[in-house]
């Protein structure tokens, strides 16, 4: 059997390829292992699975390993989002909360992740604990195993885990606010797990991509332009205020002003610290992943608000959230958690922040920037995601951690921060990260500068000085 490993989020594979019954199995027997020693008394795991293939097949299998071990897995009926599993073991206090998805990996993935009693990402020293349990073989006659008889004898019960979620974000935002605002609004669910529970939340909301298609139509349903085409040109076309994009398990956000231009995570993370503290009046940390904006420095010292960098990795940034007053944390790939939730991304849950800013401020999206432009600068961002080969990727990497390059055509680099991966510092607060990515054989570079123009320039420069 394979060595199974968890990435940066979850253990991620192909479906019938490594992704199996008996692979979800393996991982099961470990979770058990680790639940019943962090939860001797009663132990208890909230389990549910997205919109992928087999996913009911494969929280089927998670579930029969559960109660063969004598925990009760309370299961969530149909598709859920990450963040309602999430919501769910902190609700139960469950030891563990496990989601069967693969985030917004390509169709032919699945995966499975963990989640902690603190309604967040396992962190990372128990996931660790986690995958070193896991068997070569799971050793169970999964066929003999009968669910409904584990649900007679209440070792399994069928939670209905997307009403709760409902129930809290009615609890914690102005929806009266929104829909008298008689903004315009736009969702794409991308054939994600939000597909069923933004028509409950805002039924007026104009929606695409909203119904089942394992296959998300051959794309991965990760929420950035180049997926989001269809939906940008809808919104150019309308007159749609702000469109909101989440991807394969809801846990990640894309954004699109009313000219159907894409607005990054940057932009979202700024947004929301402004609202949050001078709007709201909120206070605590702000935490981000390595490859966020400098800007977030800039707009943590003008608010008076402590600042950390984080290795990339969201189950980083929740472990923080766990034990410190953070305000927000966020990572540049669209996942980000704000203060009043769980320690958890969740893209409906930023998208409603923002609609509810927009509502209550009677401004535009591109007027809310304007108020961040003032305090940090005006600034465009870009990323280019290389699929080279695994030996140019290793010269490269090679090259960053020797100190190989000095520049990159006409940008001199000033700084090197390698907290995880190499950010390169340039002139004129312009930079470029370089990085390998956790979960698939690409190198991603990250740019940033005054202009699109100038992104673009330095994405050329760096990949042209890599010879990809």
């Amino acid at each position: 059997m394979s060595k199974i490993k968890f990435g940066t989020d979850g253990w991620r594979a192909i479906i019938a390829d490594d992704f199996t019954v008996d692979n979800v199995a393996r991982v099961s027997v470990a979770v058990a292992q680790w639940v019943k020693a962090a939860q001797p008394a009663g132990p208890s795991i909230v389990l549910g699975h997205d919109c992928r293939f087999a996913g009911e097949l494969f929280a089927a299998t998670a579930a029969k390993v559960f109660v063969n071990a004598g925990i009760k897995v309370r299961l969530a009926r149909g598709i859920v989002s990450t963040p309602m599993v999430s919501l769910g073991a902190a609700h139960y206090k469950s030891a563990m909360g496990v989601i069967l998805t693969a985030s917004h990996n390509p169709p032919s993935y699945n995966g499975y992740k963990l989640k902690g009693i603190h309604g967040g990402p396992l962190v990372p020293s128990e996931v660790q604990q986690v995958e070193d349990m896991i068997p070569t073989q799971h050793g169970i006659d999964l066929a003999s195993i009968d669910l409904a008889k584990a649900e007679r004898d209440g070792l399994l019960e069928y939670i209905d885990l997307e009403t709760m979620y409902v129930k809290h974000v009615e609890a914690n935002f102005d929806l009266a606010a929104i829909r008298n605002s008689r903004l315009k609004l736009g969702y794409d669910a991308m054939y994600g797990a939000g597909q069923r529970v933004m028509p409950r939340i805002l039924p007026e909301v104009q929606l695409l991509h909203c119904e089942h298609n394992p296959s998300f139509y051959g794309q991965a349903p990760e929420p950035i332009h180049k997926n989001l085409k269809e939906f940008s040109e809808l919104i150019k076309n309308s007159d749609i205020a702000c469109g909101l994009a989440t991807d394969g398990d809801a846990d990640r956000i894309g954004l699109y002003n009313g000219r159907g231009e894409f607005v990054d995570s940057h932009h979202i993370i700024l947004l929301l610290i402004h609202y949050l503290v001078k709007y709201k009046k909120f206070t605590g940390k702000v935490v981000v992943a390595f490859s966020a904006t400098p800007k977030v420095k800039k707009m943590c010292e003008h608010y008076g608000l402590e600042y950390q960098v984080t290795k990339i990795g969201f189950k980083y940034i929740a472990e923080i959230m766990i034990n410190e007053d953070v305000l927000l944390g966020g990572e540049e790939s669209g996942g980000i958690a704000i203060k009043g939730h769980i320690p958890e991304r969740d893209g409906i849950w930023m998208g409603l922040t923002i609609w509810e800013f927009m509502a209550k401020s009677g401004k535009s999206l591109d007027d809310l920037i304007a108020e961040v432009y003032a305090i940090v600068g005006p600034f465009k961002y870009d990323r280019n995601d290389l699929h080279i080969s695994e030996a140019l990727k290793q010269d490269v990497l090679a090259k960053c951690q020797s100190g190989a390059f000095t520049a990159f055509g006409p940008y001199a680099v000033r700084k090197v921060e390698t907290i995880d991966g190499f950010k390169f510092h340039f002139d004129n607060e312009q930079w470029l990260m370089i990085r390998a990515s956790g979960t698939e054989p690409v190198l991603r570079c990250y740019a940033e500068a005054d202009s699109d123009a100038g992104t673009k320039a330095i994405l050329d420069a760096c990949q042209k000085a890599i010879g990809a």
